[in-house]
């Protein structure tokens, strides 16, 4: 076992991603997650590193020790933030019992900083969805009552988990705790976990849409047919179909 001065540094980690950052998108990524005045991510601050740079440097810094990664986390930088999600993501699997419930109570502790939607898409389920695995999922149901944004995206997101493991359950708990949520970004997440439950039960989220119809934001609903054939897509347009 590396001894902690033989670990990875900040100082190594920020190098590195000094080396492939790309100053001229900053501006594009900005707009991308809305981080201008008065929108979702305002104050957001990027370097301009694309996804596939960071997850290859996930996989360089995976000995990063789990209290510089919550330095990354608490980063003003975004992409800081997303790579040590990148790395826990990347160790949850191979982590025992008491470090898996170490790093899913250090996430849920910094919500505050996994504050836009690519940073809950690609941790949500890896971390708080797999924790959760053949345990209660009261903690999704106090995530969705949040009064957090990114709390109620991180409980719909987690739920992916149990989607490919064929129990859709906790997707439809979560979803209907979330069907009278204002933003566009829950209703996104809402649909697409509803599509996600539909490719492997189609008349389970079918009943889904017609029990829920009138409450179904205009988003979510799209996004949920969005791969059923065409006709029939504009027929739930229009009204439940039955």
């Amino acid at each position: 076992m590396k001894s902690e001065r033989d670990k990875p540094t900040l100082k190594a980690v920020r190098a590195a991603m000094d080396e492939v950052a790309e100053p001229q998108r900053v501006a594009e990524l900005s707009r991308f997650f809305k981080s201008g005045p008065g929108e979702y991510a305002e104050g957001d601050r990027f370097i301009g590193i694309r996804v596939p740079a960071l997850r290859q440097l996930a996989r360089s810094f995976q000995g990063l020790s789990h209290e510089r990664c919550l330095s990354l986390l608490r980063s003003p930088i975004h992409e800081e933030r997303l790579l040590a999600l990148l790395i826990w993501v990347g160790r949850f699997p191979r982590a025992d019992d008491k470090e898996q419930r170490r790093i899913n109570e250090a996430y849920l502790a910094n919500t505050t900083h996994i504050n836009n939607w690519d940073l809950v898409d690609v941790s949500a389920e890896h971390i708080v969805g797999t924790w959760l695995r053949g345990r209660s999922k009261r903690p999704l149901e106090k995530l969705a009552r949040s009064k957090s944004l990114w709390e109620r995206r991180i409980a719909i997101i987690a739920t992916f988990t149990y989607i490919k493991d064929g129990e859709l359950e906790a997707t439809e708990r979560i979803a209907e705790l979330l069907l009278d949520d204002e933003h566009d970004l829950i209703h996104k997440a809402v649909g697409w976990m509803l599509r996600e439950l539909g490719k492997r039960d189609g008349g389970r989220e079918r009943d889904f849409l017609r029990r829920h119809y009138p409450r179904l934001a205009r988003t979510t609903l799209r996004y949920a047919i969005e791969k059923f054939p065409e006709a029939e897509r504009r027929r739930w347009l229009a009204g439940p179909v039955s």
